[in-house]
C-alpha cells in the first residue's frame, strides 16, 4: 500500500470521525438549548400515564363496591347500607336491581319513574312490565314480539278480534313466541 492511499484513507477515518463529532456537538448544543423542553415532555408523560392508571384503578374499585353491594343485596333486599352504596358506586347497575325489585314487586310508581330513564334499555323495559302490569297495549324495541302477544290478548278480552290476529300475523315464523301467537289464533277463531 502506497503512502498517498493510506494517506487518504487517513483522511477518510478523520472526515467521518469528524461529521461524528460535528453531529455530538449539534446534538449537544440542541440539548442544552431544549432541555426544560424535553423534560417538560418526560415528565407530561409520566404524569398523564400514572393519572391514567391511578383513575382506573379508583374506577375499578368504584365498580367493584357496588358488585359487592349488588350481591349483599341479592341476599338480603332490605339491607339499606347496601342499596345506597350500590346507587352511589355504580348507578346503572341501581337502575337494573330497582327494575328486577319493581316488577317483582309490581310496583308501578318505579317502573314509571324507569320508564323515563336515560338509559334506552331500562325505559323500554320499564314501560313495557308497566303496560302489562296495568293491562294496556304496548309497544317496545326489546321485547316487540312479546308486546304484540300482550296487544293480542287485550284486543281479544275487548272483543276485537280481527285486530288480535292482525297483531299476531306481524311475529315472524323465526321469533321464539311464534308457536305461541299461532296457538292464540287458533283458540281464538276457534272461540269466536
Amino acid at each position: 500500500m502506497s503512502i498517498k492511499e493510506t494517506l487518504d484513507e487517513a483522511k477518510k477515518e478523520f472526515s467521518s470521525d469528524e461529521q461524528m463529532l460535528a453531529n455530538a456537538f449539534k446534538l449537544e448544543k440542541f440539548y442544552k438549548k431544549h432541555k426544560i423542553k424535553i423534560f417538560s415532555i418526560i415528565a407530561l408523560g409520566v404524569i398523564f400515564f400514572s393519572t391514567r392508571g391511578v383513575m382506573s384503578f379508583l374506577e375499578e374499585q368504584r365498580l367493584e363496591a357496588g358488585n359487592e353491594a349488588y350481591h349483599v343485596l341479592q341476599n338480603d333486599e332490605k339491607n339499606a347500607e347496601a342499596l345506597a352504596t350500590l346507587k352511589d358506586e355504580n348507578p346503572a347497575l341501581f337502575e337494573l336491581y330497582s327494575y328486577k325489585q319493581a316488577v317483582k314487586n309490581g310496583d308501578t310508581e318505579v317502573l314509571k319513574a324507569l320508564s323515563s330513564n336515560s338509559n334506552a334499555l331500562i325505559s323500554d323495559m320499564s314501560a313495557y312490565h308497566l303496560s302489562v302490569i296495568e293491562k294496556k297495549e304496548v309497544t317496545s324495541e326489546l321485547y316487540k314480539e312479546m308486546a304484540l302477544v300482550n296487544n293480542a290478548d287485550i284486543l281479544i278480552k275487548g272483543g276485537r278480534v280481527s285486530e288480535a290476529k292482525n297483531q299476531l300475523d306481524l311475529i315472524p315464523e323465526q321469533s321464539p313466541v311464534y308457536n305461541i301467537s299461532t296457538i292464540i289464533k287458533h283458540y281464538s277463531i276457534k272461540g269466536k
